[in-house]
């Protein structure tokens, strides 16, 4: 019988499991659990477990306004709402975004507060047509967003734009058509 090989598991600190205090609040906001260790087959390279994002977090600077802006500027349900902390859908469903105070995301991952410029990261919204693109910036515009690039034709053969909520955070929104 062939025996495959024990999966690699990480030892990166940012992939471990979280601490019993984070589980908690985590657990505290109603928020599903998330895998905490990563692992790939070595011999296959074949994920051993199937990885999900179910919740993104962001840091944001009034969550009053960061509320504000995701459920009445961009239409997302308001699901949970404590003092510092809320949660939204968006529209299509699937994926959850965690609105929390900037100082304490950080506090929770261990980093500074401080920091700007480009994070290495960007949410997209991907849409049926290239009219839902415009429409879709100019809600996110009239809702206090700025438009960083406008929506054009790209080089992949869609439709795209971006732009960045009143946090920073950016977003791209794309069409394939």
């Amino acid at each position: 019988m062939h025996r495959h090989p024990a999966p690699i598991r990480s030892t990166d600190p940012r992939r471990l499991p979280a601490p019993a205090w984070i589980r908690s609040g985590i657990e505290k906001h109603g928020l599903p659990p998330a895998p905490t260790v990563s692992s790939v087959n070595r011999e296959r390279q074949e994920p051993v477990m199937s990885l999900q994002v179910s919740v993104v977090m962001l840091g944001v600077a009034n969550i009053d306004r960061a509320k504000k802006f995701y459920v009445e500027g961009l239409g997302c349900s308001l699901d949970q709402d404590y003092p510092g902390f809320a949660r939204v859908t968006p529209g299509g469903g699937g994926s959850q975004l965690a609105l929390y105070e900037w100082d304490a995301v950080a506090a929770d991952a261990g980093v500074p507060a401080e920091g700007t410029g480009f994070r290495g990261f960007s949410l997209h919204y991907l849409t049926e047509s290239r009219s839902e693109v415009d429409e879709v910036l100019g809600a996110a515009e009239a809702a206090g967003a700025t438009v960083i690039k406008p929506a054009e034709a790209a080089q992949w053969g869609g439709y795209s734009g971006t732009f960045s909520d009143p946090d920073g955070h950016l977003w791209k929104v794309a069409s394939a058509s």
